[in-house]
This record gives C-alpha cells, sequence and structure tokens, in this order.
C-alpha cells in the first residue's frame, strides 16, 4: 500500500462510509490549503468538487451538480489520481455516468463509489468504517436532513467573513491599478 495523507483516507471512509460529502469537502479542504505547493494540489481539489457534486446533486441541485463535476473532471490529473490508489480510468468514467445522470435525468439521485484499486487503501478504508460502525458503500439515506442539508444548518460565520474578506481585497486591488 502506498502511503497516503490520513485526510485523503477520512475523506474515503467519509465518501464511502457515512456518505458525508460535505464532510468529504471539509476535510480535503483544509489538507489542501495546508500543503499549497503540493504537486497533487489539482487533483485534490477535483476531489472535492466530487464531493460537493454529489452533495448537491443529493439534494437536487442539479446545475450545481453539473457544474462541480464538469470541473472535477478539468482538475483531476490521471497521475496523481493514480497515485492515490485509484483506477483513474474509471474514476473518469463514473464521473462521466453521474455527470450524464445528472444533465438527463433529474429523477434521481444514486451514490458513486470511488475506484480504488489498491488492496492495502481499501481494507484500511473498510476497517476504519467497521470500526466506526458504518457499513461500507451502503446507500445514502435521502430522509437524513442533517446529512443532506448539512451545509445550510452550519455556522456559516467564518465562510462570510472570509468571502467579504476576500471581495474588499478584491475591491482594493482594483482600485490600485
Amino acid at each position: 500500500m502506498g502511503q497516503y495523507p490520513d485526510a485523503y483516507v477520512q475523506y474515503l471512509v467519509h465518501f464511502h462510509g457515512d456518505r458525508d460529502y460535505f464532510e468529504c469537502h471539509e476535510v480535503m479542504e483544509e489538507f489542501w490549503k495546508a500543503h499549497p505547493g503540493d504537486p497533487r494540489s489539482g487533483t485534490y481539489v477535483g476531489l472535492i468538487q466530487i464531493a460537493v457534486g454529489l452533495y448537491h446533486s443529493r439534494r437536487g441541485n442539479w446545475a450545481g451538480a453539473v457544474k462541480m463535476m464538469g470541473s472535477a473532471l478539468a482538475n483531476l490529473q490521471p497521475m496523481d489520481v493514480s497515485s492515490l490508489g485509484l483506477d483513474a480510468e474509471e474514476l473518469e468514467r463514473r464521473i462521466r455516468n453521474t455527470l450524464a445522470d445528472v444533465q438527463d435525468e433529474h429523477d434521481g439521485y444514486t451514490d458513486m463509489n470511488l475506484p480504488i484499486m489498491d488492496p492495502g487503501l481499501l481494507h484500511r478504508c473498510q476497517t476504519i468504517c467497521k470500526d466506526k460502525g458504518l457499513v461500507w458503500e451502503a446507500p445514502s439515506s435521502l430522509e437524513n436532513d442533517a446529512l443532506i442539508h448539512k451545509h445550510t444548518l452550519r455556522d456559516r460565520t467564518d465562510v462570510i467573513e472570509e468571502r467579504a474578506r476576500q471581495s474588499r481585497l478584491r475591491k482594493e486591488q482594483g482600485e490600485a491599478r
């Protein structure tokens, strides 16, 4: 088994265990921001976008799902995906299938599983799920509002403040030109 960041393993556990795609996003985004020079940076963003795309799809936000899945395809680098123990070609196929389903049907939601090729990584993630009482690759509960609407239920003060700060910065930079 290759050496994988703990945040990535947590991402996989959330992705396939509790299907908490919002938490997947949070875990990977924190890792990505903490490692700005990481050569797999674009692929980490792509993984975040997959989780966010599925989160939007599960909530019926089809436009958000399409945007995120399309962006994920653009950001995922096959060599990086492979270095993370995933089948890059199969992952692209699954994203394209999910994207087609979201664009065409708008009448249901189906979880997507990531194609983990590294047996050691798969075993590690399944063991963590088992220890947490989670069933690996169980379908999402579409009645769990806390899971489906998690981003609307959390304290967004930090996010709002950061967006305002970024907006002020852009405005100041524009005025300085």
